[in-house]
C-alpha cells in the first residue's frame, strides 16, 4: 500500500512538472510572438512612410528615376517578407536604397528645407528607433525561449510537444553600421526660418553699443 502511494505521488509530481513546463513554454512562445508583432507593426509603419517621402523628393529631382525604382523594389520586398529571417534579409537592400534616396536629397537645399520632407525625415528616424528597441526586446525573448528548448530537462518537454527554436531578428554584420544609422534630421532650416536668416548667410550685425560676440572657433 505504501509503495502504491509513493508511486502515485511520483506520478503526480511528474505530471505537475510536465504541466508547469508546458505552460511555461506556451507563455514564452506567446511572448516571442507578441514581441515580433511589435517589430512587424513598426516595419510596416516605416514602409508606409516611403511613398510620401519618395513623392516629396521626386518633386525636386524627378530625373533620379533609378533611385526611386530601387527604393520601390526594396520596399516591395520588405512588405512581402514573412518572419524574422526574411525581414532581416530585406533590411540591407532597403537601407541601402534609402541611403541613396537621402544622398539625392543632399543635392537640393530647397528640398532639405521643405517642411513636409523634414517631418517625414523626423518620423522615419523615430520609427527606426522604435524598430531597434523592439528588436532588442524580441531577441531577448527569443534567447530565453531557445535556452529552455535546448536545456535539460526542459528539452524533453520541448521535444515531446514539438517546441522548436525561434528565429532571431539579426542583420548581416556588414550592413549593421548602415542600418544602425537612422536618417539624420537637419533642423537648420527651421532655425533659420525662425530667426529670419538665410542658410549660409553671415550673422546679423550687433545692435549699437553692444560689442560683437567672440569669434567662433574654426570659422
Amino acid at each position: 500500500m505504501t509503495a502504491l502511494i509513493v508511486i502515485i505521488v511520483i506520478v503526480v509530481v511528474i505530471a505537475l512538472g510536465v504541466v508547469l513546463s508546458y505552460n511555461g513554454f506556451v507563455s514564452q512562445r506567446n511572448a516571442v510572438q507578441n514581441a515580433w508583432s511589435d517589430i512587424d507593426t513598426e516595419l510596416k509603419r516605416r514602409y508606409d512612410l516611403i511613398p510620401n517621402l519618395v513623392s516629396t523628393v521626386q518633386g525636386y529631382a524627378a530625373h533620379e528615376r533609378g533611385v526611386f525604382e530601387e527604393v520601390a523594389q526594396a520596399r516591395s520586398v520588405g512588405l512581402q517578407a514573412q518572419g524574422p529571417a526574411a525581414a532581416a534579409a530585406a533590411e540591407g537592400p532597403f537601407q541601402m536604397a534609402l541611403g541613396h534616396l537621402f544622398a539625392v536629397a543632399e543635392n537640393y537645399p530647397e528640398l532639405k528645407a521643405n517642411q513636409n520632407f523634414l517631418q517625414l525625415q523626423a518620423t522615419l528616424a523615430d520609427t527606426e528607433d522604435r524598430i531597434q528597441a523592439a528588436r532588442q526586446i524580441y531577441n531577448a525573448n527569443v534567447q530565453q525561449f531557445n535556452r529552455r528548448v535546448q536545456s535539460f530537462p526542459s528539452n524533453i518537454i520541448a521535444n515531446l510537444f514539438h517546441f522548436q527554436n525561434a528565429e532571431f531578428f539579426h542583420v548581416d554584420p556588414a550592413q549593421r553600421a548602415v542600418i544602425g544609422e537612422a536618417p539624420k534630421v537637419d533642423f537648420s532650416a527651421i532655425t533659420n526660418a525662425t530667426y529670419g536668416q538665410t542658410p549660409g548667410a553671415a550673422p546679423a550685425p550687433s545692435a549699437p553699443g553692444i560689442p560683437p560676440g567672440p569669434p567662433v572657433s574654426g570659422a
